[in-house]
C-alpha cells in the first residue's frame, strides 16, 4: 500500500514525475453573496484551483486511481472589490475504510480568514517554498493538512513531514502582513494555530490516538467488529490528556467536528453500560455538544 513505502525527504516531495496523484478534489465557489460581479470569474477560478489541485503531484508516495484522498474545497466569497476577495472556505477529506464500502472522514474545517487577490485568468503557481499569493498558500497548506490526517491515519506519525510542511508555509506566508489567517496568537482556530497544535511534541497523543481509531479501530470492523470497536474506544482517552494539557487546543474542536457523529454512532453498538460511560467522557470533553450526544444519552 502507499502508505507503507518509504518516503523520500521533503526536497522532493515536488517531483512530479512519479504515479498518479494523490488527490480528488472537488472545488466549489459560492458567489451567491456578490451581486453584480462578472460571474465568468469564479468559473475561471474555480476551474483553475480544480486543475492546480488534482493534476500536481505533492508528494513521493505511489498513488493508485482508487487510492486518492476525496475531498472537498468550498469557497464561499463574501464580497468581491474590483480584484480582492473577502471569502471564507471549508474544506472536507474523507478516506476508505478497510475493506467495506464505509468512507471516514479525516478532516473537515471551517476558515473563516481566507481573502486574497485574483485577476482573471493568471495562472496558479507554486515552486517548492516560495509562495506567490495568499489564494495558493492556503490551498497548499490544506493541502498538506489533509495528506497528514491521511498518512497519520495508515502509520504512527507517517503524516508528520506533511504537518511540518504546513507550518513552513505559515513561516513564509507570515513573512506578507497582508495575507490573512497565518498570525500568532491572533485567532485561536487559525492555521498558525492548527499547524502548530499538530507540530509540537504535545500532539503526539494525538497522533497516536489518530492512528489507533482508523487503523486498528476502523480497519479491523470488517474482520471482527467487536474488536475494531474495542480498539476504537480505547484510543480515545487520549483526547482527555491533550485536554489537561491544552484545555481550548484546536484539534478538540477538529475531531469533534470530523469524528464526533462517528463516535457516537460506534458508541451506539456498545453496552448500555459503555454507552452511559461514552457519554460522561464524551460530555466531558465537549460539553457544547450536548445536543449531539442526548441519541447517545437516550439509547
Amino acid at each position: 500500500m502507499r502508505h507503507f513505502i518509504l518516503l523520500l525527504p521533503l526536497l522532493f516531495i515536488m517531483n512530479g514525475h512519479v504515479q498518479s496523484q494523490e488527490l480528488n478534489a472537488v472545488i466549489t465557489i459560492n458567489s451567491d453573496k456578490v451581486q453584480g460581479a462578472n460571474k465568468q470569474i469564479f468559473s475561471t477560478l474555480q476551474n483553475s484551483l480544480m486543475e492546480f489541485v488534482n493534476s500536481k503531484k505533492w508528494t513521493t508516495a505511489t498513488f493508485t486511481q482508487n487510492e486518492r484522498v476525496e475531498c472537498n474545497f468550498t469557497i464561499i466569497v463574501n464580497t468581491l472589490d474590483n480584484d480582492k476577495f473577502a471569502c471564507e472556505i471549508q474544506i472536507q477529506a474523507r478516506r476508505p475504510v478497510y475493506n467495506s464500502t464505509y468512507s471516514t472522514t479525516i478532516f473537515n474545517y471551517r476558515d473563516t480568514e481566507f481573502d486574497f487577490e485574483y485577476t482573471e485568468f493568471a495562472p496558479l503557481e507554486y515552486t517548492e517554498n516560495v509562495l506567490n499569493s495568499n489564494l495558493t498558500a492556503t490551498i497548499i497548506y490544506y493541502i498538506y493538512m489533509i495528506l497528514g490526517f491521511d498518512f497519520d491515519s495508515f502509520s504512527l506519525k507517517g503524516g508528520q513531514q506533511f504537518f511540518q510542511q504546513a507550518q513552513q508555509i505559515v513561516t513564509i506566508a507570515q513573512s506578507e502582513p497582508s495575507w490573512n489567517g497565518w498570525t500568532a496568537f491572533a485567532n485561536k482556530r487559525n492555521r498558525h494555530a492548527l499547524a502548530t497544535a499538530l507540530t509540537e511534541n504535545q500532539g503526539d497523543s494525538f497522533h497516536a490516538l489518530w492512528y489507533n481509531y482508523h487503523r486498528k479501530g476502523l480497519d479491523e470492523m470488517a474482520a471482527n467488529s467487536d474488536r475494531g470497536r474495542t480498539n476504537v474506544l480505547s484510543a480515545l482517552p487520549a483526547l482527555k490528556e491533550l485536554k489537561n494539557a491544552r484545555p481550548n487546543s484546536i484539534i478538540l474542536q477538529l475531531f469533534s467536528e470530523s469524528k464526533l457523529d462517528e463516535v457516537i454512532s460506534i458508541y451506539s453498538k456498545a453496552t448500555t453500560q459503555e454507552k452511559q460511560e461514552g457519554y460522561k467522557f464524551l460530555y466531558e470533553l465537549f460539553p457544547t455538544s450536548s445536543q449531539q450526544l442526548e441519541s447517545l444519552k437516550n439509547q
